[in-house]
């Protein structure tokens, strides 16, 4: 048995991706007290939201993806795992981890094992999309690297403390 995903699900996969980094960044914002870390994750929330907006404009042109011809099933099976194990499943799933982490490192754990969940999923959509698209996946999968890197040097900053 074949899965399959179409451009559209990977979109829908992609702006799923995207909209529930927006809660889980935004209700940690809400949650802190801290005002540095509060700014990084309202500013965190906002590219998420950025990228959100780019995958809607993007529906029309991601068309019906195909998968390298030589493993469509176990290209599939791939991805359907990544999307399967991904950090959160939901906008309410995103706040309620938010809301169970018990201190900033835990939350910012979190958001790193998020982005890395990202990094992977983007890095394989790049292959599916339309030529013409690979170079806004490739800038998404820029900032959400570099998501990595600003959670993981405040990470390492609030270790210090």
């Amino acid at each position: 048995m074949a899965l399959f995903f179409s451009g559209s699900e990977l979109l829908e996969i992609a702006i799923g991706i995207e909209r529930n980094g927006m809660a889980f960044y935004q209700a940690l914002a809400d949650k802190t007290g801290n005002r540095d870390v509060k700014d990084i994750y309202n500013h965190l929330a906002g590219e998420e939201k950025k990228h959100l907006d780019t995958f809607q404009g993007m529906s029309d042109s991601l068309g019906q993806a195909k998968p390298p011809e030589t493993y469509t099933e176990e290209y599939m099976l791939y991805l359907k795992s990544l999307v399967d194990s991904a950090v959160f499943s939901n906008v309410t799933g995103a706040q309620q981890k938010a809301a169970k982490v018990f201190n900033e490192i835990e939350a910012l754990d979190t958001g790193i094992q998020a982005e890395k969940d990202s990094i992977l999923f983007y890095t394989e959509l790049q292959n599916l999309v339309k030529e013409r698209d690979r170079k806004v996946v490739l800038n998404i999968l820029d900032e959400e690297k570099n998501h990595l890197r600003q959670l993981s040097e405040l990470k390492a900053e609030l270790q210090r403390m």
